[in-house]
């Protein structure tokens, strides 16, 4: 198979990265905060104080940075239990990061009423390609788009 010069001409520039919104910086950030919980069991403030550190926290959204960690960490217990109801594994076989991934995901579903779940779900397949594994995102994808009719009954969810 032959590839055209024009497919790989260093020339071109390449085409911009969009922006990152802050929102989406926040969720970044909570999944990190979320990694850091899971291995060493820090409190909030602790992960805060880390997370202060990174260079894009700055452009995050801190208020709903805040939000998400707080709120996840304070309810994880009654987060953990509804997400048993709806993944094929055990949560010790999840990925921390597909394990903080989904717990974001059902947080936003169940308390952030103001974002759309498609929103929920699409920003949790992105963080996920980021911080993940190869095919991580494909997983959150599934079991998000499985609570979403269950959980957003005031939306209209198309499966």
């Amino acid at each position: 198979m032959q590839t055209s010069k024009a497919q790989f001409n260093s020339d071109e520039p390449a085409v911009p990265a969009k922006p990152k919104s802050a929102r989406r910086r926040a969720r970044e950030l909570t999944i990190q905060g979320l990694y850091q919980w899971l291995l060493s069991k820090n409190d909030f403030s602790s992960i805060i104080s880390f997370l202060e550190e990174d260079e894009d926290f700055a452009k995050a959204d801190e208020k709903y940075l805040h939000r998400l960690l707080e709120g996840i960490l304070s309810g994880h217990l009654a987060l953990q239990e509804t997400l048993e109801t709806y993944i094929d594994r055990s949560l010790n076989e999840l990925s921390p990061i597909e394990y903080s991934a989904l717990l974001m995901g059902l947080y936003e579903m169940i308390h952030c009423i103001d974002v759309p779940y498609k929103v929920i779900v699409n920003e949790a397949v992105e963080v996920t390609k980021v911080f993940g594994g190869v095919d991580g995102y494909k997983y959150i994808n599934g079991v998000l788009d499985k609570m979403a009719p269950k959980i957003r009954q005031h939306e209209k969810v198309t499966p």
